[in-house]
C-alpha cells in the first residue's frame, strides 16, 4: 500500500466539483482508494462518501492506494491533488 498526506489549499475545501472530478479520476484507476480524514475514510469512487467526509480548507487528509499498479496510481492522484485541491 502506498500512500501520501495532503493539506487542502483550495478556499471551498472538497467541494461537489473537486469531488467528482476525484471519484472520476479514481474510477480511471485500477487500485482501490481510500481517502480519510480524522476518524472518517471514504471510498475515492463514492460521491456522497466523500463529500461527507467535508474536508475544509486547510485540513489534512491522508489518501491510502492499494493495488497492482499502486505506485503509478498513488502518483496520479497526488498530481491531482497538488494541482486542483
Amino acid at each position: 500500500m502506498k500512500q501520501f498526506s495532503y493539506t487542502v489549499q483550495d478556499h471551498m475545501g472538497i467541494h461537489a466539483r473537486p469531488a467528482g472530478l476525484i471519484v472520476k479520476l479514481a474510477k480511471g484507476l485500477n487500485s482501490k482508494i481510500i481517502i480519510e480524514k480524522g476518524e472518517k475514510s471514504a471510498d475515492a469512487r463514492r460521491l456522497i462518501a466523500l463529500m461527507g467526509l467535508n474536508v475544509l480548507q486547510g485540513e489534512t487528509v491522508t489518501v491510502s492506494v492499494e493495488g497492482e499498479r499502486e505506485a503509478e496510481d498513488c502518483q496520479v492522484m497526488q498530481s491531482f491533488f497538488q494541482e486542483n485541491l
